[in-house]
């Protein structure tokens, strides 16, 4: 597959929080400010222009305090990408630096995807082992202060840059949870490294696979994640995966495509449309991969976006396994980071992806095959009555098995993940059925 790596997550900003990891484009091969095709390029506005220098010179002479050209046309610069989608943004040094580092997986920061909504960010997804994530932060959580100061307004730069900070330092967030009361929340930003794949064996025969953001590599720890999973299940085929991409906002296109092609033998994955010519692509999925016969059920919720709707949407489309779990974020965007002079970047939104049978998630997000929401569960203490086997002078079942009295039940293991996660554990029963019902 060509080695294009487009961002496609769903922030503007690669600050002091995770936010979209980058993907350095190739060098376009028509530069961004290229006419459509079989269009010519229109002539400049000349009017407009005019005003923006009469605006230009009125703020220089009758500003309340002197302010330079340089500020006020980076401040121009910042406004018209700001007014394009909430995706696109003007990178300064610090900014780009951040973004690049982003894509190692390894950045200062909380550990949150955020957006802008009615004026307050949003959540749009914790990542796991980070301070947000331990703190107890969930998608969908809109944050109303930083440090006491109201943020309601405030542009998604600003409030960005209020989080920021050296790794160690305090932070506190109020928050606002599906519209109960306010609450705080105290952070120490730290270091964060996100490990894209983790793994485990469920149960014997079923694994788990969870991706919690797509990197450059991700593609690669997903075949080794593959590997691992089967040499833990005693070299055997795995019966079934569980694929979690909840609370995963995206990442890096070409990832996207080499984790669905784990799990696809062949056909389309996902393919981009926009105005300049390298932004018209198709990805296509190739055979020979070890994930491609695996009984799969994939897990989303709201804070899967982008990269995380892409794979989601293809595996749907070609039905490969089930879709469980809660509308996924809706991101159908491609961001295209083209360097510029002075360290400075422009993240620009090139194109918008569709999955193989042509589906824009753009604002529409993936649904689900089947719906499963969020719960906790609480298990209700077991009756100790009296069985058959508790009778003294009990008859034998002839058939050599040891008896089974009240006393021996097998108790179930309280540290297994599906057992706190009502989501998942629905998912794991479901390839139990799905496998049972083959084998009648």
């Amino acid at each position: 597959m060509p080695q294009l790596r487009h961002l496609v997550r769903p922030t503007a900003l690669a600050l002091a929080l995770l936010s979209a990891a980058p993907a350095f484009a190739q060098p376009p091969s028509a530069p961004a400010s290229a006419a459509p095709h079989g269009t010519q390029k229109a002539p400049l506005p000349l009017d407009e222009l005019r005003t923006f220098a009469e605006v230009l010179d009125r703020i220089k002479a009758a500003y309340v305090e002197p302010i330079d050209d340089k500020t006020l046309l980076e401040n121009a610069i910042k406004g018209m990408l700001s007014n394009l989608d909430p995706h696109s943004a003007y990178l300064e040094p610090d900014a780009f630096s951040e973004l690049q580092e982003s894509t190692s997986g390894e950045f200062g920061g909380l550990g949150i995807e955020v957006g802008m909504e009615d004026g307050f960010l949003k959540v749009v997804s914790p990542i796991d082992d980070t301070p947000a994530s331990k703190a107890g932060i969930e998608a969908g959580d809109l944050i109303v202060k930083i440090d006491g100061q109201p943020i309601k307004g405030v542009s998604l730069n600003e409030a960005v840059e209020k989080l920021r900070g050296k790794p160690g330092s305090k932070v506190s967030l109020t928050l606002i949870r599906e519209g109960g009361q306010p609450f705080q929340v105290q952070l120490v930003r730290s270091v964060i490294k996100v490990e894209s794949v983790k793994s485990q064996i469920l149960e014997p025969g079923y694994g788990y696979l969870r991706i919690t953001q797509f990197q450059m590599n991700t593609g690669e720890e997903v075949a080794k994640a593959l590997a691992r999973l089967q040499k833990q299940n005693g070299g055997k085929e795995l019966q079934g995966l569980v694929l979690d991409l909840r609370n995963n906002p995206g990442g890096v296109l070409q990832a996207a495509v080499e984790v669905a092609d784990h799990f696809l033998e062949d056909g389309l994955v996902v393919y981009t449309k926009g105005r300049i010519a390298n932004s018209e692509l198709r990805f296509s999925a190739k055979s020979g991969d070890s994930g491609e016969k695996v009984p799969l059920v994939t897990l989303i919720n709201g804070g899967s976006a982008s990269a995380a709707e892409i794979v989601a949407g293809a595996l749907q489309d070609h039905k490969r396994g089930l879709i469980i779990g809660t509308d996924s974020f809706g991101k159908g965007s491609v961001q295209t980071v083209l360097p510029l002079n002075n360290d400075r970047a422009l993240k620009l939104t090139t194109a918008l992806y569709y999955t193989p049978e042509g589906r824009s998630i753009q604002a529409q997000g993936i649904i689900p095959d089947i719906e499963v929401n969020r719960a906790r569960l609480t298990r209700e203490e077991q009756a100790q009555g009296v069985r058959e086997a508790d009778l003294i002078g009990h008859l034998g079942n002839g058939n050599g098995k040891p008896d089974r009295p009240t006393a021996t039940q097998v108790v179930s293991d309280s540290n297994r993940p599906q057992d706190a996660d009502y989501q998942l554990g629905q998912a794991l029963n479901l390839l139990k059925g799905l496998n049972y019902s083959r084998q009648r």
